[in-house]
């Protein structure tokens, strides 16, 4: 047997008849503690004492109350400065490219210069075989021999900022519209751009026009035809 250490277990005031269910109502244990005396003590009202102002750094050094279930990852920091992308020698500002993919697919266009992202920037011209001012990935290129005189284009206003698209506002739909098919408007295209297309392509039309059978050139698509052998082609 433990040797006693001289004190006597604590006892409820209010015991439990049943487990969970005291002896006391609410309204008799507020009597029996002497809650009354307090509260008309004070004004009836029980004394309420001022938490103290935690510290800033208490604050900081406080631990979450909860954690996160699973981990929550971290994203990593990219110290490494970004590089412009390496152009192929074969393509230079003047350069007649193929497009390999696209909207475009096929068709022949005249390299202007290379963007901060390393997107080329091409045109058609558009007056001759419709494709405008755009962006493509070297990778989707195919050079040709075919140099085309730009010196006298101005390319200093286009940037990849000039391509970039303006945010749109999602509308919801309601039952009506949910139901049915609506054909979606195409969106204008400003003025400014098609000033800026004409100017690119009057300085370029002049170009091509000095030099014999190149606006036909770039106005006909690019195909394989039966018994053509890519590995063979020159361009």
């Amino acid at each position: 047997m433990a040797p006693s250490t001289g004190r006597s277990a604590r006892k409820s005031r209010n015991p439990d008849l049943v487990r969970g269910v005291g002896k006391y109502s609410r309204s008799k244990m507020y009597h029996k503690r002497g809650l009354w005396a307090i509260k008309a003590k004070n004004g009836g009202v029980f004394p309420r004492h001022d938490a103290k102002p935690a510290s800033p750094m208490a604050e900081l050094q406080k631990s979450p109350k909860f954690y996160p279930a699973d981990d929550v990852k971290k994203p990593l920091i990219n110290k490494r400065k970004p590089k412009l992308t390496k152009l192929r020698a074969s393509i230079t500002p003047g350069t007649v490219l193929i497009l390999l993919a696209g909207r475009f697919m096929g068709k022949r266009v005249v390299f202007l210069k290379q963007l901060s992202s390393g997107l080329l920037l091409v045109t058609g011209p558009f007056k001759i075989n419709g494709v405008p001012l755009r962006r493509v990935n070297q990778s989707y290129v195919i050079a040709t021999s075919t140099r085309v005189e730009i010196s006298g284009v101005n390319l200093e206003k286009f940037d990849d900022s000039y391509f970039a698209k303006e945010a749109e506002k999602k509308k919801k739909k309601g039952e009506g519209e949910f139901f049915e098919a609506e054909k979606e408007e195409k969106k204008a295209i400003p003025q400014q751009k098609k000033d800026d297309q004409k100017l690119v392509d009057d300085s370029l039309i002049k170009s091509i026009e000095g030099v014999p059978d190149l606006k036909i050139y770039l106005a006909a698509r690019f195909s394989l035809k039966s018994g053509m052998k890519p590995h063979e082609l020159v361009f």
